[in-house]
């Protein structure tokens, strides 16, 4: 999931305009910069994405309510990130579905393991990561050592969204359609969760 968020914020922001897909802090930082040059017309390109974020976001969650499962979010999200690439839309509006996508993303998976770990963003998972070092070096009084499993997949979560990025920034220039790629890889997921073993409730 982190490396399909690494692609898309690659692929989106070389080929969309220096505008993030699921990064919305940079596109935060990134408007404000603009603001205080008065570039209303690059502030407004890098604002726009947060709306479809959040909508997204709003999207996956109701999604969940209403059927219990992140399947049908991220069959939304992969078909979305599969065909904006074939759509004839400006730069603007390619950014808007592809942040769409990543905010039902953002919300449709948001604990493994029994972990809280966000699949968009890498700064908070990177605070996480860190505690969970001085917890396990430095273990405090009555505080709980962090499992190993949990140190490796705060790790594997950084590791995973810049190996995205990576990986996006090639497939631009090897790829006329470099989006089919992560959309491939959410498909991938979408098996695992469907395959996955669900708890039996007693008789």
């Amino acid at each position: 999931m982190t490396i399909v968020a690494g692609m898309a914020d690659a692929v989106g922001y070389i080929t969309m305009g220096g505008v993030f897909a699921a990064n919305m802090t940079g596109n935060t930082v990134l408007a404000g910069i603009d603001l205080a040059a008065a570039d209303y017309v690059s502030a407004w390109h890098h604002l726009t994405p947060l709306v479809s974020f959040l909508a997204g976001a709003m999207i996956a969650r109701v999604l969940l309510r209403l059927l219990r499962s992140p399947v049908v979010g991220l069959l939304v999200e992969a078909t979305l990130i599969a065909g904006v690439g074939f759509l004839n839309i400006g730069e603007e509006s390619a950014v808007m579905i592809v942040a769409l996508a990543m905010g039902i993303q953002a919300s449709s998976i948001t604990a493994f393991a029994g972990s809280a770990i966000s699949t968009v963003v890498v700064t908070s998972t990177l605070a996480r990561t860190a505690d969970a070092a001085v917890d396990w070096l430095w273990p405090g009084a009555g505080a709980k050592p962090p499992t190993a499993a949990s140190a490796l997949l705060m790790t594997l979560t950084w590791t995973g969204y810049l190996a995205g990025a990576v990986i996006g920034a090639m497939l631009v220039a090897r790829m006329t359609y470099p989006l089919l790629v992560p959309a491939g890889l959410l498909l991938v997921v979408l098996l695992l969760e469907l395959t996955k073993p669900r708890p039996t409730s007693a008789a």
